[in-house]
């Protein structure tokens, strides 16, 4: 098939255009002037052909979309200054491309790459389900089921389906690992969250697996089910923090990080100083207010049935060691 891939140059963007390229597809990119050269330059040299333009720019995105079979939609932005920010981008930039595929003769069929934040934090013991009411509690989240809700009002238009991983590590990860290893070194870190709390994972290879078969043999957002046309993607195994840490430890070969608990008003105390003094450079801190709103939650944790039943789902890389020591040596 021809894709047409947005958020190509981020993370899991240059992981997918590499499966899709493997698999024999032609894949076009949209990607922004403003994006890293040297991610531009990794895509041109799997054979991905770049279109600089912004998804507002509706000459160009009809072109791309009424030359493309899908779309996979990835395009979104996980730190921003304020509530606008998030939604202008992860909002706005996916009613662009539902509104402009919407009105072609024949449109493409969209794979949305959403996020557990959408669905909110679980409760503790009890994994989130695709039909459970959402509940974001950040900014980023709204956006992302705001995005979510564009995706649904255009089903009736364009064939899509939705797809939320929870939080995505392995190679080229810009976030979890490199956490995890500065606690390491430093032989100290924090636990943000209590500490009966248990996070999902999914490697960035099984999520692309995912939104490929999303793609081939998902079922389409219709009206006659809340939770069908969405999938939820993890490892299946639900872990501690101190677990993780201790993944990290083994994969860098020392010892675990004394965890040091953080209640909730030191964390957010600690995220809106990192975002003012980031604010002051000019920049987005790693850290910042919204981002604290999910970390002090008490489970982030979800099941994969729905994918598995429908999808044939079956994440491969589970052996968290074993894939923090492969992302070492595969930055």
């Amino acid at each position: 098939m021809h894709i047409l891939l947005t958020g190509a140059t981020g993370f899991v963007g240059q992981r997918l255009a590499r499966h899709l390229i493997g698999q024999g597809h032609t894949v076009t990119a949209l990607v922004r002037a403003v994006s890293s050269p040297p991610a531009l330059q990794r895509l041109r040299s799997l054979g991905v052909s770049c279109t600089v333009t912004e998804l507002q720019e509706s000459r160009t995105l009809s072109c791309a979309l009424g030359a493309a079979d899908a779309v996979m939609h990835l395009a979104a932005v996980t730190r921003a200054a304020d509530a606008r920010d998030y939604h202008r981008v992860n909002a706005g930039g996916t009613r662009a491309v539902l509104r402009t595929a919407a009105a072609l003769d024949t449109p493409p069929t969209v794979v949305f790459c959403s996020s557990i934040a959408a669905a909110g934090p679980s409760t503790p013991g009890r994994p989130r389900t695709e039909t459970d009411a959402p509940a974001p509690v950040s900014h980023y989240g709204r956006s992302k089921l705001a995005a979510e809700a564009v995706v649904r009002g255009h089903a009736d238009r364009v064939p899509a389906t939705i797809v939320r991983p929870p939080v995505v590590y392995g190679p080229g990860d810009p976030g979890l690992f490199p956490t995890l290893a500065g606690m390491v070194r430093a032989g100290v870190g924090v636990r943000p969250a209590p500490s009966g709390a248990h996070y999902c994972l999914v490697h960035v290879d099984d999520l692309c697996a995912a939104l490929l078969t999303a793609l081939t043999a998902g079922r389409r957002l219709g009206p006659e089910e809340p939770g069908a046309g969405v999938y939820q993607v993890c490892d299946g195994t639900p872990r501690s923090w101190q677990e993780i840490c201790r993944s990290a430890a083994r994969a860098l070969d020392r010892k675990p990080p004394l965890l040091l608990s953080l209640p909730r008003a030191a964390v957010m105390a600690a995220a809106a100083v990192a975002e003012a003094a980031a604010r002051s450079r000019g920049g987005q801190a790693l850290l910042n207010r919204d981002k604290a709103r999910e970390l002090v939650q008490a489970s982030w944790t979800c099941t994969s049935d729905q994918a598995r039943a429908e999808l044939g789902f079956v994440p491969v890389r589970t052996a968290l060691d074993r894939e923090f020591r492969a992302a070492l040596a595969d930055p």
